[in-house]
């Protein structure tokens, strides 16, 4: 009988029902559904076009460049939320929120039920594994407490803190010295301090030497398979699950290049812990390593996975932890950095209140508060990881009112949060560091802020663990740099951000250094190579160094440029 009625259903389609017919059939109920969808939204609210959803408004802002001040723009309209949904039967849909409160209810208020959730863990899966960037629940907390002893421990700090002035004044200094030297000469600052980055979280993580700043500026295979991981890891939550999962099955394009570049960084991280397993053996304990891994290796860990209390901490446990430290400390730090310094050169008097800060005093630190200040104020406006989400376990209503279904996801937009005059007032898109300031003392005096309406740091159970080796190493560089240069950008280059996770510079920032004639000179001492503080060492990656040849995700670009014009090379990093 069924087959039947389909039969003669069939039948009428074909004799009764042109395919014009069909056409304007669908073409009506479009119509029909985009108005009605318009009706039921709120003024201000993006289109939420049939089938497609929002799709169509973001790629006509992403084509224009400006979708990072768009969604700032419709969120300020919004009054701070606005629901969002892909294409049908991509899974993807939610709300997009910068409100403080929201933000407080999904990070702290009601944290067990908004975990990364399974969309992001899948697409992430290869590179990080179950790394504490990766995990949720009790591998996340078991990994969360590990990390907070070990980074927060003095010797830990001591560390990386001489890490840190031993690859500035070794390496960055005297490349910057070099290049001001030879004044028409300009650099991509963000490729020069993504090589600094890499070379310390390196040395943080594993306490090995990734060479990225070294004579000749070497290509680093580790380093470039890991930037070849990162991309190709991301372009899966643009890309939709049906086209990259079969991909991904048959292992063929952009899936058989993830694997061969996550094979190429797991193969050196898992080489790197069996071969300080090997020295943990044979000389009984790691006391002359201070680096993430051989802490870590060396502790009692909890008597629950991921780790045995006997055994300690599995290797894979370690390859994945330490892969997920470097992925978070790699790009951050550096593009903060960038920002800062094309932020501080529209802006003289702020430069001298910097220079001021760091001849006060005196090679500490610590004691830079208005250079605390100024990173804080440029991370506000700049935030290296502009937008940041969660997914729902069960329904949920946002204190503002928002409804929020299980499985959607909650969007903070981290940049538009930066920019709204509701929290930091009419002048919230002007760069001033005093905003951070105490009023009499001029003591550094953001921890009065509430942390959810600033979450560059993330904030709640999740606030970052690398949070002080981040300003440390951001600040040192900072001090470093402009105590003898005055960093000069280019003039005719456009500058905005690419759209990333991380807020790069789209096609780098090209400038140039120029010695100051007065110094305000870092007074502290430069450690050994071999002997940083407390005895602790690091060991070097063997490189192949081709002078010439460099890679793209740290390529050197070193141009020579007239006083006309820019030419530097186009088209995203």
């Amino acid at each position: 009988m069924a087959r039947e009625l389909v039969a003669m259903a069939l039948r009428f389609l074909h004799e009764y029902v042109r395919a014009s017919d069909l056409a304007v059939a669908a073409a009506v109920l479009f119509v029909c559904s985009a108005v009605r969808s318009r009706l039921s939204s709120r003024p201000g609210e993006p289109m939420l076009w049939p089938v497609v959803g929002i799709i169509p408004t973001l790629s006509a802002h992403i084509a224009l460049g400006d979708v990072y001040d768009w969604g700032a723009a419709t969120l300020s309209r919004c009054r701070g939320t606005f629901p969002y949904r892909g294409t049908w039967g991509g899974g993807s849909s939610g709300v997009i929120t910068s409100v403080p409160a929201n933000v407080e209810h999904v990070l702290k208020a009601n944290f067990d039920n908004y975990p990364k959730g399974p969309y992001y863990r899948e697409r992430f899966a290869e590179l990080l594994g179950g790394g504490i960037f990766n995990a949720d629940g009790d591998s996340w907390r078991a990994q969360r407490k590990a990390a907070s002893a070990e980074m927060h421990s003095a010797r830990f700090l001591q560390f990386s803190s001489a890490t840190i002035q031993r690859l500035v004044r070794g390496r960055l200094v005297p490349l910057l010295e070099t290049l001001s030297e030879q004044e028409r000469h300009a650099v991509d600052l963000q490729d020069v301090l993504l090589r600094f980055a890499f070379d310390n979280i390196c040395a943080a993580a594993f306490g090995v030497e990734a060479g990225c700043l070294a004579d000749g500026l070497p290509d680093v295979p580790f380093a470039r398979a890991f930037e070849r991981a990162t991309e190709l890891s991301l372009t899966r939550f643009y890309t939709p699950p049906l086209v990259w999962k079969p991909k991904r099955l048959l292992g063929v394009g952009t899936e058989r290049a993830l694997v061969d570049a996550t094979r190429a960084v797991r193969e050196f991280a898992d080489r790197t812990v069996a071969d300080r397993r090997a020295e943990l053996r044979k000389v009984g304990d790691l006391a002359g390593r201070c680096d993430l891994l051989s802490r870590l290796m060396s502790s009692s860990p909890p008597p629950h996975p991921p780790a045995d209390a006997a055994a300690g901490y599995s290797d894979e446990f370690l390859r994945d932890f330490c892969i997920s430290f470097i992925l978070a400390g790699r790009d951050t730090s550096s593009v903060a950095l960038t920002w800062f310094f094309w932020l501080l050169a529209s802006r003289p008097d702020v430069e001298a209140r910097v220079l001021d800060d760091i001849a006060r005093a005196g090679g500490d630190v610590g004691a830079m508060d208005y250079l605390h200040a100024a990173l804080t104020e440029s991370m506000r406006l700049y935030p290296p990881v502009p937008v940041d989400f969660k997914e729902a376990l069960e329904d949920d209503v946002l204190p503002d009112g928002t409804p929020v279904r299980a499985r959607q996801r909650v969007i903070y937009f981290t940049y538009a949060m930066g920019r709204d005059k509701a929290t930091w007032g009419p002048d919230c898109l002007e760069f001033r560091p005093e905003r951070w300031l105490n009023d009499k003392s001029g003591a550094f005096a953001g921890g009065a802020e509430s942390p959810y309406k600033y979450v560059v740091f993330n904030a709640g159970p999740r606030l970052c663990v690398g949070k002080r080796f981040a300003y440390t190493q951001m600040k040192t560089v900072a001090a470093a740099v402009l105590a003898r240069f005055r960093v000069e950008v280019v003039p005719g280059q456009e500058v905005k951000p690419k759209l990333n996770t991380t807020l790069y510079v789209k096609n780098g920032l090209m400038v140039r250094f120029v010695a100051r004639e007065q110094r305000h000179e870092l007074r502290h001492p430069v450690p050994a190579a071999a002997h940083l503080a407390g005895g602790c060492s690091l060991q070097s990656i063997n490189t192949t160094v081709f002078p010439q040849k460099l890679t793209r995700p740290v390529s050197f670009k070193f141009i020579l440029m007239d006083s006309s014009s820019v030419s530097r090379r186009t088209g995203e990093d």
